[in-house]
């Protein structure tokens, strides 16, 4: 039986926890599954730790780097849409904005989810993944610009077209 403290703990991060999960792996399935293994992980070294919520970020980002660097790896394809973009495409933004993340190496898109999304310093970032603040810099560029490169080529795509391909 887990200590009041881990339960508190849990009860209290679990849906932040979670959100990282998801943003890490792109699977709500995946993602508990990620959380309650990580989760599980924790439980016994509960009482040593000084920083339980990194731990777990940490232990989640190399469970998907584990995964990826296995033999059978899912191949993600991304469509280019046939139509101009509209401005109330938010939703559409996400998704396309999501699919292009997800084309990312693990720790490149670890590091962008942890600096962007979770407002994370750099420092925190490096801490959590357990790299230098350098490697989080190079990264963060890194994954921008190849974000950059796969969100923007539909965009040049429909303005081409729309200038009669000039």
């Amino acid at each position: 039986m887990p200590d009041d403290d881990f339960q508190a703990f849990v009860e209290q991060r679990y849906t932040a926890l979670l959100r990282t999960a998801y943003l890490l792996c792109g699977s709500r399935d995946r993602a508990e599954d990620v959380l309650q293994n990580a989760l599980a992980a924790a439980m016994p070294k509960w009482r040593r730790m000084e920083h339980p919520e990194a731990y777990l970020r940490r232990v989640m980002v190399n469970q998907l780097a584990n995964d990826w660097r296995r033999p059978i790896r899912e191949i993600v394809t991304a469509v280019l849409p046939d139509r101009a973009r509209h401005a109330g495409d938010d939703i559409e933004d996400r998704d396309e904005l999501w699919r292009a993340l997800r084309r990312l190496p693990v720790r490149m898109r670890a590091v962008l989810v942890l600096r962007y999304w979770e407002d994370r310093s750099e420092q925190e970032t490096a801490q959590i993944l357990g790299v230098t603040v350098g490697t989080v810099k190079s990264h963060s560029s890194r994954g921008l610009t190849r974000l950059r490169e796969l969100i923007e080529p539909s965009s040049a795509t429909v303005l081409t077209t729309a200038n009669g391909g000039n």
